[in-house]
């Protein structure tokens, strides 16, 4: 690999400044410097000088007063996605061709099979075709199936749901690898996708890690990060034991537990483990999930996380099978404007692909002006289809190398919400944006001045990675829904915003900036 990435660079940096940092230190380069904002790319003749240039010159040369990285770039992906569609003449056909397909490697490229809709094979009657079985979760899944005229609910499977585990702050490190190699190993043995939420909660014992894989391949990540976290413990002798601790949604614990806690203690006779289960009074209003902490051998902890998440992903598959047509939303993302040629790709391609993966409409809107920076992109779907498509949208981004290989991508999100909760999400003094803050890891602006649009509706920014703003998300859409069902039911919603001033917020209005985004610590 010769192409390097160089990082921590003022922004008065220019390509003739490293062109004659290169020459001074006799270190041959081809390409001219690809510069952008904070880094660079370039290309060395060979993997011998790009070897030199990083001993030579990373952490050890100063530019304008700081000291670049330099080291080897993360390739793009040459090879695009094909999608092949496969009629078969049963569901029962269909569901077996997923099982074997789903993950199969071909030249070392894992196919991704799933269940689409086909509108050309709806049956008289408005019964269902082949698309009855469609994937839904809350990881990146495909969208919930069902044709608009079919009066029969889609039948859910749960093959992507994602499994989320605490780890020691102290194991993060070994998990992580050096230069990534540990977690790009799990990643790749397992073929799934694993995000180690390293920055959020600052200063926190543990942090959460997100796998998204089959649940096969969630089991067997699960199982090697255990393996390194005991070997970690062993060379470091900082702990005797290390408990498998995995997060759910309290809406699925008491399903896991059972009628008089029967399925949970026969997870525990069955796997000859410990299983203990955190308190109520441990959540918050941003913060649903419960720690389910299994005290084993590591067989015997692997063997039952197999078994609590089956129980978790039956419950959220029942509480699919239950609910109505979600309710459409839309968001609204800015990405640079030199992504847009990405995202849409050619003749358009990949931005119809993205769309039909994720069940959502997706449009770019025009610049706002000629030298504009940012793109507007503007999603509608329902939750699962937004976490979809917003989640390729970022990964997107990543692989086309507009961030660089160590920097997060980080974009801006707005959503609208209804004036009438703008109060409730700001809460008295601020604390409830605060929390919300503090608790996804995003930035949340609450513009106080902000005259509501023809909808009474106000927008509300979101700047975080990929997870903080869907946690974000989510938490500001469960808050205006309880406003919307309070005033349905009639009952007065407190600290409710006036257009001009929303002073009468609880907090004194000389007191707030007009743009409410409290001081974080």
């Amino acid at each position: 690999m010769n192409k390097l990435y160089i990082g921590n660079l003022s922004d008065s940096v220019t390509a003739e400044d490293l062109a004659k940092t290169f020459e001074e230190h006799k270190i041959k380069y081809n390409a001219p410097f690809l510069m952008k904002t904070g880094y660079a790319f370039v290309d060395c003749p060979d993997d011998q000088w790009a070897l030199k240039a990083i001993e030579t010159l990373s952490g050890k040369v100063e530019l304008d007063g700081k000291r670049m990285e330099v080291e080897h770039s993360v390739p793009k992906k040459q090879s695009e996605t094909a999608v092949v569609n496969v009629t078969y003449a049963s569901k029962e056909h269909a569901r077996q061709a997923i099982q074997k397909l789903n993950g199969y490697l071909i030249d070392n490229t894992a196919l991704h099979v799933s269940y689409i809709p086909d509108e050309s094979c709806d049956l008289e009657g408005g019964q269902r075709g082949h698309d009855n079985g469609r994937r839904s979760g809350y990881g990146p899944r495909s969208p919930r199936g069902g044709h608009p005229s079919s009066g029969m609910p889609p039948k859910h499977t749960n093959t992507d749901i994602p499994l989320r585990v605490l780890v020691p702050t102290q194991y993060v490190g070994a998990i992580i690898g050096k230069e990534g190699a540990t977690i790009r190993n799990i990643t790749k043995q397992t073929q799934s996708k694993i995000d180690v939420h390293r920055k959020e909660n600052a200063g926190a014992a543990e942090k959460s890690i997100s796998i998204h894989s089959t649940p096969e391949g969630c089991s067997a990540a699960c199982r090697m990060i255990l393996e390194v976290m005991q070997q970690e413990a062993k060379d470091t002798k900082t702990a005797d034991e290390v408990l498998l601790k995995i997060l759910a949604h309290n809406n699925f614990v008491g399903r896991l537990i059972g009628k008089e806690g029967r399925n949970l203690k026969k997870i525990e006779q069955d796997t000859n483990t410990k299983i203990t289960i955190s308190s109520l009074c441990d959540m918050t209003v941003y913060n649903q999930e419960r720690t389910i902490i299994v005290k084993a051998s590591l067989e015997d902890s692997c063997h039952a996380e197999i078994e609590i998440m089956k129980k978790v992903r039956e419950a959220y598959d029942n509480d699919l099978a239950a609910m109505d047509a979600p309710e459409q939303e839309t968001v609204y993302i800015y990405i640079p404007a030199q992504a847009v040629g990405a995202i849409i790709g050619k003749k358009g391609q990949h931005i119809k692909e993205l769309s039909r993966f994720a069940g959502a409409s997706i449009k770019i809107a025009p610049a706002e002006a000629p030298d504009s920076k940012q793109r507007m992109v503007i999603v509608t779907g329902h939750p699962e289809a937004q976490f979809k498509a917003q989640g390729r949208i970022y990964v997107k981004l990543k692989e086309e190398n507009f961030f660089g290989p160590k920097e997060e991508v980080k974009l801006e999100t707005h959503i609208k919400i209804p004036a009438s909760a703008v109060g409730r999400v700001i809460g008295k003094g601020g604390k409830t944006v605060t929390d919300l803050q503090n608790m996804t890891a995003a930035d949340v602006v609450v513009p106080r001045e902000q005259t509501p649009d023809e909808n009474d509706q106000v927008i509300v920014k979101i700047i975080g990675h990929f997870y903080a703003s869907q946690s974000a998300q989510r938490r500001l859409r469960e808050i205006f829904n309880l406003v919307k069902t309070q005033q349905k039911g009639g009952m007065v919603v407190g600290h409710g915003p006036s257009p001009q001033g929303m002073s009468e917020m609880g907090s004194p209005k000389q007191d707030m900036t007009q743009d409410h985004q409290p001081r974080r610590k």
